[in-house]
């Protein structure tokens, strides 16, 4: 069945992904951006998770050009690396602000048509890193875990109005950003992953196409891994 979807970040890396799944599944798919372009065939709407009032704006057009949007991944977010004792409150808090807070303008906004129309999926992409934890990576960390938290509670909020809420936290992913590390680095980072690779973008975009179907409508409140084995137990 074709849904309407939105992806925040769906402009570059994973959430291109992402949408790019759910076009190739048959979806009607709208990106927010702050710049770039979605893939072919997403309609991209200019939004700033950390601004509700620009998502509310950004809902508004996907609902009137796409329909009441039934499917929102939650995957726009930033990183600010730097070890505790240097990390400035301004690095945590802007992190947090997109990441978590960003997270959870968008999730309460979709809410309300997804509680109206007694279906909805929400998928926000965590990381690895939120349940394993990274050193200088206190404030991604804390937003990361922090997902986990409200899809949970959405999940104990909404379960039963035919919601439900996931989180996907993928590990190490091929990427622009991963590229561009050096090979000494890169090999380091393969050594402690079981699988002995990074993740293609695709293979974490396949589980968040898998969650929004109805064969995972009785799933909710979980967290899968898509890391290769990086984080187990954790």
């Amino acid at each position: 069945m074709s849904r309407t979807v939105l992806v925040t970040g769906g402009n570059r890396g994973i959430g291109r992904a992402i949408a790019t799944a759910f076009v190739e599944a048959g979806h009607r798919v709208a990106v927010t951006a702050r710049s770039g372009e979605g893939p072919e065939g997403t309609l991209t709407v200019r939004a700033d998770v950390t601004d509700a009032a620009s998502i509310d704006a950004a809902f508004t057009q996907v609902e009137a050009e796409l329909g009441p949007v039934e499917v929102v991944v939650a995957n726009a977010g930033i990183t600010r690396d730097t070890l505790l004792m240097r990390m400035s409150e301004q690095d945590f808090s802007d992190v947090v602000d997109t990441n978590l807070t960003g997270s959870f303008r968008v999730v309460q906004r979709a809410s309300k048509g997804m509680v109206r129309a007694r279906f909805g999926r929400i998928i926000l992409v965590s990381s690895v890193v939120g349940l394993l934890g990274g050193a200088g990576q206190v404030n991604y960390a804390a937003s990361k875990a922090g997902l986990v938290g409200i899809a949970r509670s959405i999940t104990r909020e909404l379960g039963s109005r035919g919601i439900t809420a996931n989180v996907v936290a993928p590990g190490f992913i091929e990427t622009d950003m991963t590229d561009a590390l050096p090979a000494e680095q890169q090999a380091q980072y393969k050594a402690q992953i079981p699988a002995g690779r990074f993740a293609r973008a695709d293979e974490v975009a396949r589980v968040i196409t898998w969650l929004a179907s109805d064969d995972a409508a009785y799933v909710s409140g979980a967290v899968i891994p898509v890391d290769g084995g990086l984080g187990m137990g954790h």
